[in-house]
């Protein structure tokens, strides 16, 4: 796709941004935005150059979740048009998590639902001090989706996830951060420079090096200890050999700052 309905890409250099648009739906999430959102993922995974993705929502909100009121026109035939729409989420989700890229989140309002799943899948998570946090679906009759059952009980524990998930109890940005759920809360108005600071500093970095540690940390609970320091090892080792590896070391030992590709 070189257009896009829903979401907003810009392109500079090793930095993508993307953006939910649709303010006036509170960028909820119907089958036009689940089906860019994976494309643009898909471009993102297959970029060589890319090392960093801004995600992060237009207007008041980061996104309200599912677009009930699009499920509701459905009518008989909402499982259906659901299952869709999670497909699509969770492809999106997959290249997030796969690609070499960072993805850095900057929730910028409430993030509710699938929004507030979405959130959580980001390597770098920020948040303004207006946002919230709530998942919202067991009030509307519907269970969870977007990575949330499997990113929440990793981040902050079952029963703060059970409490989540069966109350829909509301966080603050405040009460996020002491969860663990993000990195780093700033005034609203400070959001959108603390996160061009930190693009700035892994659009510098070493991809390859931050690549690894992505890819390290997807599969460390499923691994025995042997297998997974067999798999730093071989990280560890294909880094060393590569060129940001090589001029990281040279840099250091030279005690100057290193010159990434």
């Amino acid at each position: 796709m070189s257009e896009y309905e829903t979401i907003t890409f810009e392109r500079t250099g090793p930095v993508a941004r993307i953006t939910l648009n649709r303010p006036k739906a509170a960028n909820g999430i119907d089958h036009v935005l689940g089906r860019e959102l994976a494309d643009i993922a898909g471009q993102c995974v297959d970029d060589p150059a890319l090392k960093v993705v801004v995600l992060t929502g237009a207007g008041r909100f980061f996104s309200a979740g599912g677009d009930l009121k699009a499920m509701a026109a459905q009518g008989g035939g909402a499982g259906h048009y659901v299952k869709g729409l999670a497909d699509d989420l969770h492809e999106a989700l997959s290249s997030f998590a796969r690609m070499d890229a960072l993805l850095v989140v900057a929730v910028n309002g409430v993030a509710a639902g699938a929004g507030f799943s979405l959130a959580m899948a980001g390597d770098l998570v920020l948040a303004g001090e207006s946002a919230a946090f709530t998942m919202a679906y067991t009030r509307a009759g519907l269970s969870p989706d977007g990575g949330a059952s499997y990113y929440l009980p990793r981040l902050i524990g079952l029963r703060r996830t059970q409490e989540l998930m069966f109350t829909n109890r509301t966080l603050t940005a405040a009460e996020a951060l002491d969860w663990n759920l993000v990195h780093r809360v700033v005034p609203d108005a400070e959001l959108a420079a603390a996160v061009d600071e930190l693009v700035a500093e892994f659009a510098a970095g070493p991809r390859h090096s931050n690549a690894s540690v992505k890819k390290l940390l997807l599969v460390s609970s499923s691994h025995t200890l042997e297998e997974q320091t067999a798999r730093e090892a071989a990280f560890i080792s294909a880094c060393a050999d590569s060129p940001d590896g090589t001029e990281g070391i040279a840099a250091f030992l030279g005690k100057r700052a290193p010159a990434f590709e």
